[in-house]
């Protein structure tokens, strides 16, 4: 099985991982004979580095940033650009008339958003219908077994009235849903994401402190962990990690287009593809099992007619 949607943004490593990414798909092309129009390739433009001009989503932003985001990747187009954030200092319309000359351009077939709420992304596709200009069809927000709220209820809406598409991020809740922490806070695995004193301080930081999270809806490091591992005895009876779980758990949902994955080894790439395996399993039986274990379902918008 190979891999074909790849995603980037211009802040992920200073740039350097589009720049990694574009050596690894001229790889692809060479040695698996992968054609361009086999692989799907998406990159997010907001933060592109410290000057005034270099952030945000001004038109001359989203296109300096993605035209330096497309020689980074040693691409002519990417398939999709992503508003990483809303800009609330950039009117709605400017966006968009920048994000559709790019299409126009031929520098990518598709835009679309990442945690951007419900309100701006309605505003960004009635501003360009009443422009006739090409709307945004894809949002990118966090979902997991962890944080479930704004995409259960707050994107309801854009899934029903514009057909969105989404493509989630943080399946596994930056590893919270693998079962490898414990309450120990100095027993974190090496090399994983909580152990790294210097790249993912800030993650270290927000989860021991209990704020923020990284956006996480449940806060409380303790309270985390004892759902997990309350999951521990479903994953044994499907016959799978917790890894697989969380993300099958994901993968299930109607409205998820595609979950976006991190591997830091190879067997870990092999384990999440198996993750397929298990959404069959997901009966309505084990669906009410994992509810009950995590204790989280969102509280759905209100419908005051009876009918309904």
């Amino acid at each position: 099985m190979v891999a074909t949607f790849f995603d980037n943004a211009e802040v992920y490593a200073a740039g350097k991982a589009e720049t990694v990414m574009g050596e690894a798909i001229i790889r692809l092309y060479k040695e698996l004979n992968i054609k361009r129009s086999d692989l799907v390739i998406s990159t997010k433009v907001f933060w592109g580095g410290p000057g005034p001009n270099d952030q945000g989503l001004s038109r001359k932003h989203i296109i300096e940033g993605v035209n330096a985001s497309l020689a980074r990747l040693k691409l002519d187009y990417v398939d999709i650009i992503l508003c990483h954030r809303p800009d609330p200092c950039t009117p709605i319309e400017e966006t968009v008339r920048a994000m559709n000359y790019l299409i126009d351009q031929g520098k990518a077939f598709y835009w679309g958003t990442s945690e951007w709420s419900s309100a701006e992304i309605l505003a960004a596709s009635l501003t360009a219908e009443r422009l006739g200009l090409i709307a945004p069809v894809v949002e990118q927000p966090q979902y997991n077994l962890l944080h479930r709220t704004r995409f259960e209820v707050e994107y309801d809406i854009i899934f029903r009235e514009l057909g969105y598409g989404s493509t989630t991020w943080s399946p596994l809740a930056s590893g919270l849903l693998t079962g490898k922490y414990s309450l120990d806070i100095n027993s974190f695995p090496e090399g994983s994401r909580l152990a790294l004193q210097d790249n993912n301080k800030w993650l270290r930081e927000q989860l021991l402190s209990g704020n923020g999270m990284n956006g996480m809806e449940e806060k409380n490091f303790e309270t985390i962990l004892t759902k997990v591992d309350a999951l521990r005895p479903i994953a044994k009876q499907l016959g799978c990690t917790l890894a697989q779980l969380g993300l099958a758990w994901v993968i299930r949902n109607k409205n998820v287009s595609t979950v976006i994955t991190g591997a830091s080894r190879p067997e870990q790439v092999e384990e999440n593809f198996k993750s397929l395996l298990i959404v069959p399993k997901l009966t309505d039986e084990v669906l009410q099992l994992i509810e009950k274990a995590v204790n989280n379902k969102p509280v759905p918008t209100t419908r005051f007619r009876k009918n309904m």
